[in-house]
């Protein structure tokens, strides 16, 4: 089997020849070759269309981002973002998933860091799940409008007294923050549900995410906080490093009042936040309607928790493969027999809202 190419973009040598090794590493990958700025990034991928990129953002001449315009416009192909944990470093690589990025690697500990290696699985990991996807990365980057912040959103009012009586909950992995911006903006700020979402990501990340969100939609988006009472009109993402589940605070089940509970219990197959620990909280917490989403991902998470909320008579929607970047969790749900519906993506939207019967925009 012919080996994955991979082209490593990186202004420091020390940074280009650490991943470089640790892609070589792998009998399954080799880098074919490597550019110190963005310039030469699109030079090299057009001259030799490499499987996958690796990407710094913060380069010389031409930064990462705007070669990765260049690249998704002229040339597309898979590119993985590699980001600083910083604040800026998230703004900058959320911007850069919105841009047509398929993933992102932290870095440990800055810009050039001794111990790259720590996350030398996960670049492998990476890189082997978005390899192939060239083709499909040309369809979406064609056929789904990015989406541009707004800034005119101002302060948003959402009930905290009105009744819960809807739950809509997200899963989603690889490519995931692409596929958010199409369907949290499509929900409307007056929806009678509370949407909570799971989105696989580190600490830092996803606050970034919820603002970008919150910028883009019409319903009030924001990070999830701890003991928080979860209200309609409002989506409630994650916190990385963090499960996040319901909880009525001590409270009888005839109360009809649900909170926020975030907390660090084991990793579920190696990731926190786990999709299958809100379903499952959800099956166990909540006394109405739900339905369920599970999107493009690698791996299996969600497919456990569906078949709890499933028993308890609640709506599964699976991505359709079409539009998955990584056709990974939503296979595993669909196999599950559980879902209900399989929908492309620019269509999720408004089936959350049919199968909550709320009439779309």
């Amino acid at each position: 089997m012919a080996k994955i190419k991979v082209l490593v973009v990186d202004d420091s040598a020390f940074m280009r020849k650490m991943i470089a090794d640790i892609i070589n590493s792998s009998p399954e990958m080799e880098v074919i070759a490597k550019a110190r700025n963005g310039r030469e990034a699109i030079n090299r991928v057009k001259e030799l269309q490499p499987d996958v990129v690796t990407m710094d953002i913060e380069m010389p001449e031409m930064d990462g981002l705007t070669a990765l315009q260049s690249i998704m416009r002229e040339t597309p192909v898979p590119v993985i973002m590699l980001s600083s944990l910083t604040r800026e470093g998230a703004d900058q690589t959320l911007r850069a998933l919105q841009l047509g990025a398929v993933d992102f690697i932290a870095k440990p500990s800055g810009q050039i860091s001794l111990d790259i290696e720590q996350v030398s699985q996960d670049i492998v990991k990476k890189i082997i799940a978005v390899a192939g996807t060239r083709r499909k990365l040309m369809n979406l980057n064609n056929s789904t409008e990015i989406p541009i912040l707004s800034k005119g959103m101002g302060t948003k009012y959402f009930p905290r007294d009105q009744a819960l009586n809807n739950l809509v909950l997200i899963g989603t992995s690889t490519g995931g923050p692409k596929a958010l911006y199409q369907v949290i903006p499509g929900l409307p700020a007056e929806i009678n549900a509370a949407v909570l979402v799971v989105q696989h990501m580190p600490p830092g990340f996803t606050r970034s995410l919820a603002e970008r969100l919150d910028a883009l939609s019409g319903i009030k988006v924001k990070e999830a906080e701890q003991g928080e009472k979860i209200v309609p009109g409002c989506v409630y993402i994650a916190p990385g490093d963090y499960h996040m589940a319901l909880s009525n605070k001590g409270r009888e089940k005839a109360v009809k009042e649900l909170y926020i509970s975030l907390e660090q219990s084991p990793p579920r197959g190696g990731l926190r936040p786990a999709v299958d620990v809100l379903l499952e909280s959800a099956a166990e917490k909540f006394w109405s309607h739900m339905v369920a989403v599970i999107m493009t991902g690698m791996g299996h998470d969600g497919a456990r928790g569906i078949r709890q909320l499933k028993a308890r008579g609640a709506r599964i929607i699976a991505e359709d493969p079409s539009t998955c970047i990584v056709y990974g969790m939503p296979k595993a749900a669909i196999e599950t027999g559980m879902v209900d519906k399989i929908v492309p993506l620019p269509g999720i939207s408004e089936e959350i809202l049919k199968m909550l019967k709320i009439p779309a925009n």
